[in-house]
């Protein structure tokens, strides 16, 4: 069983890999391991991510890594047994996003992790040379694949742009909440605030580099935030979970003329915002989507400051325990933080 698709809601299958030699440009890699993230999840627990529905069966897992297997005809700079983190969008170069740069907005592309297009959680496969991006020795397969989220946390700071000695706040701690965390840190901001209400991830958002961990179902986040700051509020809300109100927390927490990113993909549709907030205090609000060309920074990041980034992944699990992973996350349960699939555990 080297494939997992997930086959209906909540559920996954296995069947046999039947993958055929890499076509001229594209290259075949044995995946090694595959984070789990956020928006696989929702795949899983809601059956949708954003306006995307789900079609079963599909393969899942877009943070990969590998070793290269075979090479297509005229592929060159790539050889068996390099060691590679793997790009899951596929553009097609000539629409008007990619032609002025923002290819993560492409209008005619695909994503491997998609209904369209399927993902990792899978012994091999073959895709587009330029999709692969060199490892470096002294990451591990499993810490490598940390790289994804980190680089869609440095396309989320083109937006929120941290500033040295700045005060920030993050809503949740999962991967990416903890990803930003750890990011903000590096970056020399004076004061980072989390707010979580699972207790051993407000403990691992600590460990990464938060100064204060707030429970919000405890305590009121915008009134702590307030009152520590002395009624100015933050620079900087980064909303790394769009639950629970969390977006409006996040506007009335930041200063006037601040800064509000929205990192999250929300599970609803259509989301209450309190315009009104926005207006009058002239905040900065911004989204993002993916990454864009942040791929080489971010392993060149995580290959400089691995300590500051890989205590998130507590557990790696088989590919024969991917359902078992899913509702791990889904109940936080045993302590998780990240998990990563490796297929041949």
């Amino acid at each position: 069983m080297s494939v997992a698709e997930l086959s209906a809601p909540h559920q996954f299958s296995f069947r046999e890999n039947d993958l055929p030699d890499p076509p001229p440009g594209r290259v075949q890699v044995r995946v090694e391991a595959v984070g789990i993230c956020g928006s696989d999840l929702h795949y899983f627990a809601e059956g949708h991510v954003g306006y995307t529905q789900v079609r079963y069966p599909m393969v899942l897992g877009h943070e990969p890594c590998g070793t290269v297997l075979k090479t297509g005809a005229g592929v060159t700079g790539w050889s068996a047994g390099d060691r590679v983190a793997l790009e899951a969008p596929i553009y097609c170069y000539h629409c008007e996003a990619c032609m002025t740069g923002r290819h993560n907005l492409c209008e005619n592309g695909t994503f491997m992790s998609s209904p369209e297009e399927p993902g990792f959680f899978r012994d091999r496969v073959n895709l587009p040379a330029v999709s692969l991006i060199p490892l470096p020795a002294n990451l591990s397969f499993a810490e490598a694949t940390i790289w994804e989220p980190l680089g869609i946390i440095l396309h989320s700071f083109r937006f929120a742009a941290p500033q040295l000695g700045e005060t920030a706040a993050v809503f949740g701690a999962g991967p990416i909440g903890l990803t930003t965390i750890a990011a903000l840190k590096l970056a020399g901001l004076s004061r980072i605030w989390c707010i979580e209400p699972v207790a051993h991830r407000r403990e691992l958002a600590l460990a990464l580099g938060a100064d204060d961990a707030i429970d919000p179902h405890q305590a009121d986040p915008v009134a702590e935030v307030m009152a520590a700051t002395h009624k100015r509020g933050i620079d900087l809300a980064i909303d790394c979970a769009a639950k629970e109100n969390s977006i409006n927390q996040a506007l009335r927490m930041t200063r006037t003329a601040g800064r509000v990113q929205v990192t999250a993909v929300p599970s609803e549709i259509l989301v209450p915002i309190e315009f009104h907030v926005i207006r009058r205090k002239e905040l900065n609000f911004y989204t993002s989507r993916r990454a864009n060309h942040t791929g080489h920074t971010a392993v060149e990041m995580l290959s400089k400051f691995p300590k500051q980034f890989t205590p998130m992944v507590t557990h790696q699990m088989g590919l024969n325990e991917v359902q078992q992973a899913f509702e791990m996350l889904e109940t936080y349960s045993d302590g998780v933080g990240k998990i990563v699939v490796v297929p041949e555990r």
